[in-house]
């Protein structure tokens, strides 16, 4: 099976895309598919980290147009749709019997994929927004909103299979693993993982570290990640060293830290259903548009506590809500009660059911 991925990172866009397309590619190579990406050299994107993991990368060029009359998520391709999908052309002509064009893109909607349809026998696109048509033949929609189950109806043709919920999201292997071996989660917290995703441009990261050094506890581990492409490492790295927190710089074992960690500070990415499946209690600040709706709908279940939007959150007002939340453990037991109970039914088995898919045109 020959599959192609379309997807980019940057530091306006974060790694989220490019590391759930990584953890469907690995799943699809086990099962014997030939995959590659295609990926635009945006600035701070993580193409080498595609590479590194063994998969060919078919570069689109740096934007040379200016995309400023662009508005929205249209400027996150770097370029017109119409160029895009032209370039986009060129490289899957290049190929030969394609099986499968995946898309993960937020600016890339039905005329883009209409003009690919040919070229492909089958289009799957992951989405989290509902908020343009798709021309595709499955659609992955792993958020957990109101009306999840309706909200693409009248936005994805009517044959196409929709995948929709948390059941559906797309975990590394690492996290089965660590939920298999997960402790039991009592309520106390002496560890704090702190990450808000591969770039973070607003510095939300040291936002939340002055807010846990507040707290004054010399007992309580502080694990904080950076992604590659966070413009802010320097002075994140001076921070942990001055209060004596663990620096950690796009690491591998996120499952680990996860599993070691009583309480999360981040934002409402990708990382927020890994968390919810290890039964991480989380403090979320919501960093992108895109976040507020799924982080609103968590906290309404009782799974995270919602700081609001980045704007309206300091260190103070975290801190405050840090320090009320370590002093209840029951309030911690059921945060993580209620992440496990969001993620039920998600299973390894997803890649399969997609191959399945894609092989027999059903589910």
């Amino acid at each position: 099976m020959n599959i192609i991925i379309r997807t980019d990172s940057s530091v306006n866009i974060g790694t989220g895309h490019v590391m759930r397309c990584l953890t469907l590619a690995d799943e699809l190579k086990k099962n014997e598919a030939n995959v590659e990406f295609i990926c635009r050299e945006l600035e701070g994107n993580i193409i080498d980290i595609i590479e590194g993991k063994g998969f060919v990368v078919n570069k689109l060029p740096k934007p040379e147009h200016d995309v400023n009359e662009l508005t929205g998520y249209a400027k996150w391709l770097g370029t017109k749709w119409e160029i895009d999908a032209e370039e986009t052309k060129k490289i899957l002509k290049s190929k030969s019997n394609i099986d499968l064009l995946i898309i993960d893109h937020y600016a890339i909607d039905r005329k883009w994929e209409s003009r690919l349809r040919s070229y492909t026998k089958r289009i799957m696109v992951i989405d989290d927004l509902a908020n343009r048509e798709h021309d595709t033949d499955i659609l992955l929609d792993q958020n957990y909103v109101e009306n999840m189950e309706t909200r693409y109806d009248r936005l994805v043709p009517p044959i196409c299979k929709k995948l929709l919920g948390p059941q559906y999201v797309l975990l590394r292997p690492e996290f089965y693993q660590a939920r298999a071996n997960l402790r039991e989660r009592d309520g106390t917290v002496r560890r704090i993982l702190i990450f808000f995703g591969g770039s973070d441009p607003t510095n939300e990261t040291a936002k939340a570290i002055r807010a846990v050094a507040k707290l004054n506890c010399t007992d309580l581990e502080v694990d904080v990640v950076v992604g590659a492409s966070n413009p802010h490492k320097e002075e994140i790295k001076k921070l942990c060293f001055n209060y004596s927190y663990n620096y950690l710089h796009q690491v591998n074992n996120m499952a680990e830290l996860m599993a070691k960690a009583d309480l999360a500070i981040g934002a409402g990415g990708a990382t927020t259903w890994e968390r919810c499946f290890l039964g991480l209690p989380s403090i979320c600040i919501i960093v992108a548009d895109n976040q507020e709706e799924i982080i609103k709908a968590l906290d309404h279940k009782e799974a995270i506590i919602n700081m609001g939007r980045k704007e309206q959150s300091d260190s103070n007002k975290l801190y405050n809500a840090l320090q009320e939340l370590i002093n209840d453990k029951e309030k911690l037991i059921r945060m993580s009660f209620n992440s496990f109970d969001i993620m039920r039914g998600n299973s390894p088995n997803l890649i399969n059911k997609i191959i399945n898919t894609q092989k027999d045109k059903q589910l």
